[in-house]
Protein backbone atom coordinates (compact mmCIF):
# COMPACT_ATOMS: atom_id res chain seq x y z
CA UNK A 1 0.00 0.00 0.00
CA UNK A 2 2.99 2.23 0.84
CA UNK A 3 4.50 1.70 -3.11
CA UNK A 4 0.95 2.42 -4.09
CA UNK A 5 1.14 5.59 -2.01
CA UNK A 6 4.34 6.82 -3.23
CA UNK A 7 3.68 6.39 -6.86
CA UNK A 8 0.34 8.25 -6.50
CA UNK A 9 2.15 11.51 -4.63
CA UNK A 10 5.19 11.17 -7.17
CA UNK A 11 2.89 11.05 -10.06
CA UNK A 12 0.36 14.39 -8.95
CA UNK A 13 4.09 16.26 -8.02
CA UNK A 14 4.78 15.12 -11.87
CA UNK A 15 1.27 16.32 -12.92
CA UNK A 16 0.66 19.80 -11.34
CA UNK A 17 4.43 20.60 -10.29
CA UNK A 18 6.41 19.70 -13.82
CA UNK A 19 3.02 19.78 -16.12
CA UNK A 20 3.65 16.20 -17.34
CA UNK A 21 1.21 15.00 -19.59
CA UNK A 22 -0.64 12.16 -18.37
CA UNK A 23 -2.30 11.04 -21.65
CA UNK A 24 -3.08 7.15 -20.61
CA UNK A 25 -5.16 5.36 -18.17
CA UNK A 26 -4.76 5.56 -14.45
CA UNK A 27 -6.18 2.19 -13.54
CA UNK A 28 -3.26 0.63 -16.41
CA UNK A 29 -0.68 2.43 -14.29
CA UNK A 30 -1.51 1.30 -11.37
CA UNK A 31 -2.16 -2.24 -12.24
CA UNK A 32 1.74 -2.34 -13.60
CA UNK A 33 2.94 -1.01 -10.49
CA UNK A 34 1.20 -3.85 -8.31
CA UNK A 35 2.62 -6.03 -10.62
CA UNK A 36 6.01 -4.35 -10.29
CA UNK A 37 5.56 -4.26 -6.48
CA UNK A 38 5.03 -7.86 -6.50
CA UNK A 39 8.03 -8.66 -8.17
CA UNK A 40 10.04 -5.90 -5.72
CA UNK A 41 8.52 -7.79 -2.93
CA UNK A 42 10.14 -11.56 -4.21
CA UNK A 43 13.02 -10.26 -5.11
CA UNK A 44 13.66 -8.69 -1.84
CA UNK A 45 12.31 -11.89 0.08
CA UNK A 46 14.62 -13.91 -1.71
CA UNK A 47 17.53 -11.89 -0.80
CA UNK A 48 16.24 -11.96 2.46
CA UNK A 49 15.70 -15.48 2.85
CA UNK A 50 19.62 -16.41 1.29
CA UNK A 51 20.94 -14.10 3.70
CA UNK A 52 21.58 -15.06 7.44
CA UNK A 53 22.27 -11.70 8.89
CA UNK A 54 21.09 -8.35 8.03
CA UNK A 55 24.31 -6.64 7.12
CA UNK A 56 24.48 -9.64 4.53
CA UNK A 57 21.47 -8.95 3.36
CA UNK A 58 22.41 -4.89 3.07
CA UNK A 59 25.04 -5.75 1.41
CA UNK A 60 23.59 -8.42 -0.84
CA UNK A 61 20.90 -5.81 -1.78
CA UNK A 62 23.54 -3.26 -2.91
CA UNK A 63 25.41 -5.79 -5.39
CA UNK A 64 21.60 -6.97 -7.02
CA UNK A 65 20.19 -3.21 -6.97
CA UNK A 66 22.66 -1.31 -8.41
CA UNK A 67 23.20 -3.58 -11.42
CA UNK A 68 19.26 -3.83 -11.72
CA UNK A 69 19.33 0.21 -12.00
CA UNK A 70 22.03 0.29 -14.64
CA UNK A 71 20.14 -2.71 -16.94
CA UNK A 72 16.95 -0.82 -16.78
CA UNK A 73 16.90 1.51 -19.36
CA UNK A 74 16.68 4.30 -17.08
CA UNK A 75 20.24 5.75 -17.88
CA UNK A 76 21.56 4.24 -20.65
CA UNK A 77 19.33 3.19 -23.25
CA UNK A 78 18.65 -0.88 -24.14
CA UNK A 79 19.54 -0.53 -27.85
CA UNK A 80 22.99 0.73 -27.17
CA UNK A 81 23.83 -2.46 -25.19
CA UNK A 82 25.58 -5.25 -26.00
CA UNK A 83 23.28 -8.46 -27.04
CA UNK A 84 23.99 -10.61 -23.87
CA UNK A 85 22.89 -7.43 -21.75
CA UNK A 86 19.85 -6.90 -23.51
CA UNK A 87 18.87 -10.34 -23.10
CA UNK A 88 19.62 -10.27 -19.33
CA UNK A 89 17.39 -6.82 -18.95
CA UNK A 90 14.43 -8.98 -19.55
CA UNK A 91 15.32 -10.56 -16.21
CA UNK A 92 14.59 -6.88 -14.04
CA UNK A 93 11.35 -6.21 -13.33
CA UNK A 94 12.43 -2.93 -13.41
CA UNK A 95 13.27 -2.72 -17.39
CA UNK A 96 9.68 -3.51 -17.79
CA UNK A 97 8.13 -1.19 -15.40
CA UNK A 98 9.71 2.01 -16.89
CA UNK A 99 8.31 0.80 -20.38
CA UNK A 100 4.43 0.65 -18.36
CA UNK A 101 5.51 4.05 -17.07
CA UNK A 102 6.89 5.97 -20.16
CA UNK A 103 4.05 4.48 -22.34
CA UNK A 104 1.04 5.14 -19.91
CA UNK A 105 2.21 8.73 -19.17
CA UNK A 106 3.68 10.00 -21.80
CA UNK A 107 2.49 8.22 -25.09
CA UNK A 108 -1.17 6.84 -23.76
CA UNK A 109 -0.62 3.60 -24.87
CA UNK A 110 -2.88 0.66 -23.73
CA UNK A 111 -2.89 -3.08 -22.54
CA UNK A 112 -3.20 -4.14 -26.27
CA UNK A 113 0.29 -2.30 -26.67
CA UNK A 114 1.97 -3.07 -22.73
CA UNK A 115 0.02 -6.84 -22.69
CA UNK A 116 3.91 -8.10 -23.13
CA UNK A 117 5.27 -6.03 -20.07
CA UNK A 118 2.50 -6.57 -17.47
CA UNK A 119 2.88 -10.69 -18.66
CA UNK A 120 6.98 -10.52 -18.07
CA UNK A 121 6.19 -8.45 -15.19
CA UNK A 122 3.36 -11.06 -13.12
CA UNK A 123 5.53 -13.86 -14.17
CA UNK A 124 8.87 -12.58 -12.71
CA UNK A 125 6.77 -11.53 -9.97
CA UNK A 126 5.22 -15.51 -9.35
CA UNK A 127 8.61 -16.94 -10.09
CA UNK A 128 10.19 -14.89 -7.39
CA UNK A 129 7.66 -14.80 -5.13
CA UNK A 130 7.31 -18.69 -5.37
CA UNK A 131 10.79 -19.24 -4.95
CA UNK A 132 10.65 -16.86 -1.63
CA UNK A 133 8.59 -18.85 0.26
CA UNK A 134 9.81 -22.18 -1.00
CA UNK A 135 13.05 -20.66 0.76
CA UNK A 136 11.21 -19.62 3.14
CA UNK A 137 9.82 -22.49 3.75
CA UNK A 138 13.45 -24.72 3.67
CA UNK A 139 14.87 -22.25 6.36
CA UNK A 140 11.97 -22.72 8.82
CA UNK A 141 12.84 -26.40 9.36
Amino acid sequence: MIGLLEVAIVAGIGLLWFRVPFNGSGWLLMAGTCLFLLSALGLGLLISTLCRTQQQAFASNFFVLNPMFILSGFGFPIASMPQPLQWLTLLNPLRHYLIIIRGTFLKGVGVDVLWPELAALAALGAVLLTASVLRFRKSLD
